[in-house]
């Protein structure tokens, strides 16, 4: 028995007037951020810790410590990490306000 060939979906093609909206380049910033597999593996362990410092972020990876310093750079640069300084350590933490951001950037596409 022979089947019905498949139809193939027809491309909207219209244009589409998008907004200019600051939040897309926040969205592209924080989707940048998170576009490594260790930068999510840090963001991860750090949303599951109230607060960590690079060595125990260093023994959770399979990461040189100079590699996850690069990647906690860049998590910071973009606000989703955040860091203070204590005494000859840095102790990172999620930024949680951000990371809701991230999620409603997410959400809204």
């Amino acid at each position: 028995m022979a089947t019905a060939p498949k139809r193939q979906r027809q491309c909207d093609s219209r244009p589409v007037k998008i907004p200019d909206d600051a939040r897309f380049d926040v969205l592209a910033r924080l989707a940048w951020a998170m576009a490594h597999p260790a930068r999510v593996r840090i963001v991860r362990l750090l949303i599951s810790r109230e607060a960590c410092v690079c060595g125990e972020i260093v023994a959770e990876l399979p990461l040189a410590q100079s590699t996850v310093s690069q990647h906690l750079k860049i998590l910071k640069e973009s606000g989703l990490v955040q860091g203070e300084i204590d005494g000859p350590k840095v102790c990172y933490c999620i930024n949680r306000e951000m990371l809701a951001e991230l999620k409603q950037l997410i959400a809204e596409l």
